[in-house]
């Protein structure tokens, strides 16, 4: 797939951005999201795919009004799940992030939802004991933006911070205790490897159960445009880049549950064992095309940092 000339334009500024904010703004949120498992300085949940997916969904498809169906091809079964679950409209998500290293383990659970028409979705995470937040942060996720509200003690209550996914090392897959679930979809345009393991209920509902591996960079070329963004950043930053991942989708093709496995160093630079950081994230959808409360927040409530300051 060739790339746009946004996102030629959008690749470079991308890594030189990711690096500049790993001290300031970045930092800090990561150090929210594990709990003080590692530090890789900067990260943040981003929001890739969802919304696009729509606009990358097939258009004869998209304008005969035929009905989805699960392709028989394990691999396009995969891959195509992100633009038939943009066509559902909408999604309730309910996320898990479970990151683990060598000395510390911490589990973050979310629920919210997202809109793909609108491409915008909300996430309420409960913060673990032991973070630099307590309670919960709340995000308001779109293609390479997030808002953070609750992200760190230097925020006034009730104020937000604004980020670009550019920004943050991990393009936010994990650093803002959940992965977004439009992110969580775009990533699996990059399937690489899908065995069909079989048929299985999840919350009741019997659905096929894909295995196989991913790659963040494809996916993010398959995605495009702002949504591209922060699935690239991830590419950079994890140390697999062959991601595991396990999926459920049903006779449509629209994902219901996913399980990606992400891995980075730690202590920065490091290939070995024990300074990797694995952070097993799970999003679960269900409700297609139900309303969704998610709006953008006013430009009075965006709390302005500084370019030296963090909201730790």
């Amino acid at each position: 797939m060739k790339m746009t000339d946004q996102q030629r334009t959008a690749g470079p500024t991308a890594g030189r951005t990711g690096r500049r904010a790993r001290p300031a703004a970045g930092a800090a949120l990561l150090a929210v999201a594990l709990a003080g498992a590692a530090a890789l300085a900067g990260c943040s949940p981003d929001g890739a795919g969802g919304a696009d997916a729509v606009a990358a969904a097939p258009a004869d498809q998209r304008a005969s009004g035929a009905p989805d169906q699960l392709a028989t091809d394990p691999l396009g079964a995969v891959r195509g799940t992100a633009d038939i679950t943009g066509r559902a409209g909408s999604a309730h998500a309910v996320t898990e992030l479970v990151t683990e290293s060598a000395e510390k383990k911490a589990v973050f659970t979310g629920s919210g939802g997202y809109d793909y028409v609108k491409r915008i979705g909300r996430l309420e995470v409960q913060v673990p004991p032991g973070a630099a937040t307590t309670g919960k942060i709340v995000e308001v996720l779109l293609p390479g933006t997030v808002y953070l509200q609750n992200s760190g003690a230097k925020v006034p209550e009730g104020k937000w911070v604004k980020l670009d996914v550019r920004q943050l090392p991990d393009g936010n897959l994990v650093s803002g205790g959940a992965t977004d679930p439009a992110a969580a979809a775009g990533a699996l345009r990059g399937a690489q490897k899908a065995e069909l393991i079989g048929t299985e209920p999840v919350d009741g509902v019997p659905l096929k159960h894909y295995r196989g591996t991913l790659d963040l960079a494809k996916a993010a070329d398959a995605t495009g445009g702002r949504a591209g963004d922060g699935l690239r950043m991830g590419a950079q930053t994890f140390t697999v880049k062959e991601v595991p991942y396990d999926v459920w989708l049903d006779d449509e093709g629209r994902l219901h549950k996913v399980v990606e496995v992400f891995t980075f160093a730690g202590v920065a630079g490091s290939k070995e064992a024990k300074d990797q950081v694995k952070v097993v994230s799970t999003t679960t959808l269900s409700e297609f095309g139900a309303p969704v409360e998610a709006a953008e927040p006013p430009a009075a409530d965006i709390f302005a940092m500084k370019p030296t300051e963090s909201p730790k």
